[in-house]
Formats: structure tokens, C-alpha cells, sequence
């Protein structure tokens, strides 16, 4: 891809990834994004939040997101990350329940990491997600935004509805939206240290 007009991603997979990849491999590309559906609980079990049996029933639901939220926060805080994706996902048995776990205490929490981190928020096309109010209170915060899919095959591949529904809803305009910063100011320069030697 290198001369393509196009801008080239990292997506950085799981917690180990800092530890796989060194400043310079990273450095390679115009920006680096993950999420936080891959992590390890209270009680050391490593689960990818969109397999079921990895999950396995949440008995605990408030448990759960709380937990979420400290695992978002740590990794937008630590990780040399541009943008934030896949953001507000929780699995599926507790879907019924989003816009009653995602608090506004929570919400706030996970903003406030963004905001001070310099770090974008996608605008999920698929899973529809954040929600409007998450956005809205982002926007006020000084969060940037991005669209995106977390595609997992052309079908996936919409117009971005969902996310030119929110800029209507959300009265988001070209300045509420992130683009790559220049070598020297990305993530991976200002958090380099976080990854591999």
C-alpha cells in the first residue's frame, strides 16, 4: 500500500499485542486502533467478549461492567492507541440491558480517558454503537469521532447509516471528526515506551 492514497491502520489485537510489536513496526503505520473486547477478568480468565463460550453466563452484571469500564480505561490510558473501537460493546446476553448498564457514571468514565488522551471514538456501523447519548455527552467532552465497521466480511460493509444517522442526531460536524496526526504526534510516538523494545 505504500504511494496508495490511503491511509494504512494497525489494529492491535488483545492485551499482549504491546509486547509482540516494537515502537518502530508500529511506527510504520499512520495509526493504531483496538478495543477493549479482548481481556482477562477479576479472576484471571482471558475471554473475547463476542464469544459466548468464552463469556460464559455473567452472573453479575454490575460486576461485569464495572470491570469493562476499568479495563476500557486502563487501555486507552496505557496503550499507544489513536482510536478507540468496537466502544460500549458488551455481549450479547446482556444487549436487553445496554442503555441501562451504561450508566452515566460509566459513560463519563470512559470519555474522560478519551478526552485526555487524545484518543478518537468510532462510530460503529454494524453493532450501532456507541449510543446517541454516549456521543452527545463525547461531544461536550471534547472527544473526536471516527466511522467504522469492525467488518467481518463484505456485508458488513454498509454506507456508514448508522453513523450519518448520529451526525444528524448529534449535530456532529466536520470538526467533531479525528484525522491521523503527523509523525511525531501519533500514539505510538507519544506512548511508544508501552510497546516491545
Amino acid at each position: 500500500m505504500k504511494g496508495k492514497p490511503c491511509f494504512i491502520a494497525m489494529q492491535a489485537e488483545g492485551r499482549e499485542w504491546t509486547q509482540m510489536f516494537s515502537r518502530r513496526v508500529a511506527g510504520m503505520f499512520d495509526y493504531v486502533f483496538t478495543d477493549s473486547m479482548t481481556w482477562t477478568d477479576n479472576r484471571g480468565r482471558r475471554m473475547r467478549t463476542w464469544i459466548p463460550a468464552e463469556v460464559g453466563v455473567i452472573a453479575d452484571a454490575q460486576e461485569f461492567m464495572d470491570t469493562l469500564v476499568s479495563r476500557a480505561v486502563e487501555i486507552i490510558e496505557k496503550e499507544p492507541i489513536d482510536i478507540y473501537v468496537n466502544p460500549t460493546y458488551i455481549p450479547d446476553q446482556l444487549q436487553s440491558k445496554y442503555d441501562e448498564l451504561w450508566t452515566e457514571e460509566r459513560m463519563r468514565k470512559v470519555l474522560a480517558a478519551l478526552a485526555k488522551n487524545g484518543v478518537a471514538m468510532e462510530i460503529n456501523d454494524r453493532y450501532r454503537i456507541p449510543s446517541a447519548k454516549f456521543i452527545r455527552m463525547g461531544k461536550e467532552m471534547g472527544v473526536k469521532f471516527a466511522f467504522g465497521t469492525n467488518n467481518a466480511g463484505p456485508k458488513d460493509l454498509r454506507r456508514c447509516d448508522y453513523g450519518r444517522q448520529m451526525v444528524r442526531e448529534c449535530k456532529l460536524a466536520w470538526s467533531d471528526f479525528w484525522t491521523p496526526a503527523p509523525a511525531g504526534q501519533r500514539a505510538v510516538d507519544r506512548k511508544g515506551a508501552a510497546l516491545k523494545a
